[in-house]
């Protein structure tokens, strides 16, 4: 009891070998001989030196978990006392442990939505874990906790794995306590098999993934038939006919491969009818857990059983790792959601590429409309200011204001400059899927290359053509009202704030920063909206709801569901980043917060409007060029900014490879050096 006390009550023995193995009592409560199975293989981890681990010459490359593992198996075999007591510790750990908690529910969510895996994790965080238990799932997580636990189960060479498992035999075998006689070891690993096959058959029975296979790969009915071959496959195993075993055991592999395939049809599917991120979660789990009963099948069946469990092992151990992340859970399903959002915004961005003088003309000519709608935009936010309305309400009838704006540039089939680079980078992702891999010829290389210089030139056309339009459109505005009314529209004070809020010589660079990460999240918002609006399948339900046809008649029901689906994704952009422009100043100051907004045409119509307040003189005064140089770095950041982020979602939810990126980046500074107009001015033909 000494000892006991002593490795319990105090960390400095854990590292003392002779003390562990004294410690190790199979009369404990459940808790203690749990910690002291943790123990031990904090002892194998842990870095001390010790005579008896030191690796010779030949060994010098084994993990030290490895060597140590070896010297215990050496003391055991040479103390008998030891042995005996560690072996009836494990005997009756084995009675005990539910073994097939670990093999088939370990590294699986009992929900199906990613937010209550996301949850399940976050708890793992909070709250601990206790080794009073008798789910070896849990307890796993306690036992193998090291970073490198995997990597050294792995490195375990053939003859340890002998001694191991000959070990875990005796202990297996050993004189049961609780009921007259042992199974076979094969026993949890069938179990684990049934419990599994039933889950991969209710997953593809649910709702969500059966309506959304393919029909041609469930033709055969491979979900109904797995969970009765299965139980063959125990019964088989159980009455020792290996020929059988091994038949059944090929058609439930065969049966194992349709599910799976079933299941990563649902990700076709939703590429046209829209994505969901539960859905293909769900999937996902669908086909790891087919996977885990192939490996369990593997151990089953194996003439070397030890290897298999060994890997086994360390495959469980990885679940283990990953299961702790939050991250690495955010990473993997961070590119179905830039998935879900930048194949939407993909096919919006295709429209705002020009590829030859007409097409650029036509840009030319939206971005005019856009700019004469916006020169409207400034006054009216200049009336808004005038109102000296409270802070939320100023902010909110701005953002209205931009919204309503936006959306009128839509109607009328305009454009605004600063929208298209979070709508094109994942058209130009779509591109460098293809194009950017290591070994792409020098064509494809140039093919993305010309598809880079048609973006520029499209952001050309659309920010000369909004800039060309508000100026002289505000000023015109500016001189009519004086010459009506006798004084300008716009009054002395508010001309004096805009010459002080977008000079480059204040935060301006870090507000039109800022306004790039609305823009940003404005194309989110617009990819998600037009995924769910084709998810829920409205555009159906708009054509074809009997209610709607009797009021508007099948012809009008169409025509309508036809618009909403053409331009969902456009009205919730253009909502979204009106709103967030005007309302963000408002919620940064209620939480202490300064943080505004720089857009750049907007910014250069209030320019224009203060030019038409202090008259032509301005030209002369230092302030004015400092704001046109903010206008110019507004430009370049709105624009950057935003393509930056959207281009990274882009990259993300495509796996683009990196191989090719270099060639990419070299191609791109030799069109620069030797035909840099082909940037800013498209050619004669396509």
């Amino acid at each position: 009891m000494g000892l006991r006390f002593a490795f319990f009550g105090g960390r400095p023995t854990v590292w003392d070998l002779p003390a562990l193995l004294s410690a190790a009592d199979p009369t404990a409560p459940l808790a203690e001989r749990n910690l002291w199975l943790v123990r031990l293989l904090e002892w194998m981890r842990h870095p001390a030196a010790h005579a008896d681990t030191a690796p010779a010459d030949d060994e010098a490359r084994r993990p030290m978990p490895v060597l140590r593992l070896r010297h215990l198996l050496n003391v055991l075999d040479r103390n008998a006392e030891h042995r005996a007591r560690v072996i009836a510790l494990l005997a009756r750990f084995w009675q005990e442990i539910d073994s097939a908690a670990l093999l088939a529910d370990f590294g699986f969510t009992p929900r199906v939505d990613l937010f209550g895996e996301l949850a399940h994790r976050l708890r793992m965080h909070v709250l601990p874990a206790t080794p009073e238990t008798t789910d070896l799932a849990v307890l796993f997580g306690l036992m193998f906790s090291g970073a490198d636990d995997a990597q050294w189960l792995r490195e375990i060479d053939q003859a340890t794995l002998e001694r191991v498992a000959a070990l875990t035999s005796e202990a297996w075998c050993a004189p049961a306590t609780v009921q007259a006689a042992r199974p076979s070891w094969r026993e949890p690993f069938l179990d684990a098999i049934m419990y599994l096959a039933s889950a991969v058959r209710a997953s593809g029975f649910s709702g969500p993934l059966r309506l959304r296979m393919s029909p041609q790969l469930l033709a055969d009915q491979p979900f109904r038939q797995l969970a009765r071959v299965a139980e063959l496959v125990c019964e088989k195993a159980e009455a020792g006919d290996s020929e059988a075993l091994r038949q059944q055991s090929q058609y439930l592999r065969a049966l194992l491969g349709a599910c799976e395939r079933a299941a990563a049809s649902v990700v076709d599917h939703l590429e046209e009818y829209g994505v969901s991120v539960d859905v293909v979660f769900q999937a996902h789990q669908l086909r790891q857990r087919a996977q885990r009963i192939d490996a369990l099948l593997n151990c089953v069946l194996s003439s070397n059983p030890p290897h298999n469990i060994a890997r086994l092992l360390a495959d469980l151990v990885d679940v283990a790792q990953d299961r702790r992340s939050v991250k690495a859970l955010l990473e993997k399903h961070y590119a179905l959601l830039a998935y879900k959002v930048a194949e939407r915004s993909a096919e919006t961005g295709e429209h705002y590429i020009t590829r030859d003088r007409g097409e650029y003309a036509g840009m030319l000519r939206a971005a005019l409309v856009g700019g004469a709608v916006l020169a409207a935009t400034t006054h009216l936010k200049f009336v808004v200011m005038a109102l000296g309305l409270a802070a939320f309400w100023s902010g909110f009838w701005a953002g209205m204001n931009y919204a309503i704006s936006f959306v009128v540039v839509q109607l009328v089939h305009g454009t605004v400059a600063t929208k298209q680079p979070a709508m094109t980078a994942p058209a130009m992702a779509r591109k460098l899927t293809d194009q950017a891999s290591a070994g792409a010829s020098d064509e494809d290389i140039e093919s993305f290359v010309d598809e880079v210089a048609h973006l520029i030139r499209s952001q050309a056309a659309g920010i000369f053509g909004n800039l060309i339009a508000v100026v002289p459109l505000v000023l015109l505005v500016q001189i009519a009202w004086s010459a009506a009314f006798g004084r300008p529209l716009v009054a002395p004070a508010d001309a004096e704030h805009v010459l002080e809020s977008i000079t480059l010589l204040g935060p301006t660079a870090i507000f039109a920063a800022f306004t790039g990460v609305l823009l940003f999240v404005s194309s989110l918002i617009a990819g998600w909206a037009e995924n769910w609006f084709v998810w829920h399948r409205l555009d159906s339900a708009l054509a074809w709801n009997p209610t709607l046809r009797s009021r508007l008649g099948p012809a009008r029901a169409e025509r309508w569901a036809a618009w909403w689906r053409a331009n969902i994704s456009g009205l919730a952009a253009n909502l979204s980043l009106g709103l967030m422009l005007g309302i963000e100043p408002v919620l940064a100051t209620f939480f202490g917060l300064s943080l505004e907004v720089r857009h750049v045409t907007l910014s250069t119509g209030q320019l224009a409007a203060a030019l038409g307040t202090e008259g032509l003189g301005l030209l002369r005064h230092a302030p004015f060029w400092w704001c046109v140089a903010g206008i110019a770095v507004t430009g370049v950041l709105n624009l950057g900014v935003s393509f930056f982020l959207a281009f990274r979602v882009a990259l993300r939810s495509r796996n683009v490879p990196t191989a090719g990126r270099s060639r990419i980046y070299a191609a791109i500074r030799r069109r620069m050096r030797t035909q840099p107009l082909s940037f800013a001015w498209p050619p004669a033909t396509r």
